[in-house]
């Protein structure tokens, strides 16, 4: 939660799903959940769904107290690293300037902007493998 209230501020929404999530919704979701763990305890995590080989990543969060420390780096190689990748595609709060930063530092393109509502905008982007 953390997290997601600092993006929240970002993107000047404070209504984004992930703020409304609970340990129920979270078992539900049917993402699988990658954990970053220090001797501190949970610091990121990484959720992702993979539909023939294009993985979607629907969750990269850290910790505000861990916040450039690469983390977020050593979650998305961890996933790049699984076998059959075709691509990977993940949408951000439009306004999530570090989180568009950080895809694009890593090979991705925006490919779409999707508006939510009136305060919420959305960018895709997706990175290809060969």
């Amino acid at each position: 939660m953390p997290s997601y209230k600092v993006e929240a501020e970002l993107i000047e929404c404070s209504d984004i799903p992930p703020l409304k999530d609970t340990v129920d919704t979270l078992q539900k979701c049917g993402e699988t959940f990658f954990g970053y763990y220090s001797n501190e305890g949970l610091c990121g995590a990484i959720s992702l769904k993979d539909e023939n080989n294009t993985i979607d990543i629907h969750r990269l969060i850290v910790h505000p107290d861990h916040f450039r420390k690469g983390i977020a780096q050593k979650l998305l190689e961890f996933i790049e690293r699984i076998e059959g990748i075709k691509s990977l595609i993940v949408s951000t709060g439009s306004k999530n300037t570090p989180a568009i930063n950080f895809y694009e530092k890593n090979g991705f393109k925006k490919v779409n902007q999707i508006i939510v509502n009136e305060n919420l905008f959305l960018t895709s982007l997706e990175k290809k493998f060969k």
